[in-house]
């Protein structure tokens, strides 16, 4: 059933087990190939407590947020732990190739990417934000994934993990370098984003009735389309040069000012009025965006 409980994988060995595959070369880390590989039909959803990175082709039905995706070559995904994998509704596509790379968390415990694996927010991305490489980037990527998998297939000594965790980290920063290259080449897409974006939050603060809720939340406007919100925010830091927080709270600062400067509303009266719960708040923020208070601002008018 697809609404079903996703199933939950604790360990590399679990994925071999339920893929009908040998034991693992490694406990904490594996990367199996896709091409031929068989999913267990009673189960429509996964949840992995493991990074997860995946190259795929020959997926033309995936979409790419509302939309096809139109790149003819690799497509590449990221998971942290804990995330909600869900099977094709159509099952594998027959002509699936690329490869899934497992990472155990506590393959990077003691590494330089422990911590620093979080600082990547793609793994933070929807699985329909994946991206999208050329033939060159694909090629470099996968020899990076072939010295992973020939390290690990070795005899493992005291500088396997070293040598991996540094392939690993290679990848993770060339993926970096061209997920901002895909926010450039997706012009035209993403630019529809953002006018659509400015249009809901001005739609937001001129409309008493949503105000009434609080003030608006980068959730909010990542729901409404229909993409995650650190893609939202990478998207706009790489268009604009400002996260969404920093944009809201611009737009957010350009309605005070229309309202202190066109009314006779007082300070709270505003403040209440674009959905703050506190006065001290909204003050808080204007001075920090302006370097005057409210009602110095006001006075500037006057």
């Amino acid at each position: 059933m697809p609404n079903a409980k996703p199933y939950r994988i604790k360990s590399i060995t679990e994925i071999h087990r339920l893929m009908g595959l040998p034991k693992p070369h490694h406990p904490l880390i594996s990367i199996l190939d896709l091409k031929g590989l068989k999913s267990d039909p009673d189960i429509h959803a996964v949840i992995f407590d493991l990074y997860v990175i995946s190259m795929k082709r020959g997926c033309d039905n995936l979409f790419y947020g509302q939309q096809k995706y139109d790149f003819d070559e690799g497509l590449m995904a990221f998971m942290s732990p804990g995330q909600v994998l869900r099977g094709e509704e159509n099952g594998v596509p027959p002509d699936l190739e690329g490869w899934m790379l497992f990472i155990h968390p506590d393959f990077l415990w003691n590494t330089s990417l422990a911590t620093k694996i979080k600082k990547y927010e793609y793994f933070g991305y929807s699985t329909n934000e994946a991206l999208f490489l050329s033939d060159k980037e694909e090629m470099v990527i996968n020899d990076l994934v072939k010295n992973i998998r020939t390290e690990y297939h070795s005899n493992i000594d005291k500088f396997s993990q070293d040598i991996i965790i540094s392939n690993l980290e290679t990848l993770l920063n060339y993926a970096e370098r061209f997920y901002q290259r895909q926010f450039i080449t997706r012009k035209i897409t993403n630019h529809k984003i953002l006018d659509r974006f400015e249009e809901m939050v001005n739609e937001y603060l001129s409309n008493e009735a949503l105000l009434s809720k609080g003030l608006p939340s980068v959730q909010y406007f990542a729901d409404a389309l229909n993409i995650s919100s650190k893609y939202l925010s990478s998207l706009l830091k790489q268009l604009t040069g400002q996260t969404t927080r920093q944009i809201i709270h611009n737009k957010l600062i350009d309605k005070a000012k229309e309202k202190l400067s066109t009314t006779e509303l007082s300070v709270s009266e505003i403040a209440y009025g674009l959905g703050f719960e506190h006065p001290q708040s909204f003050n808080k923020l204007f001075k920090s965006k302006t370097r005057q208070s409210p009602l110095d601002f006001r006075q500037s008018f006057n």
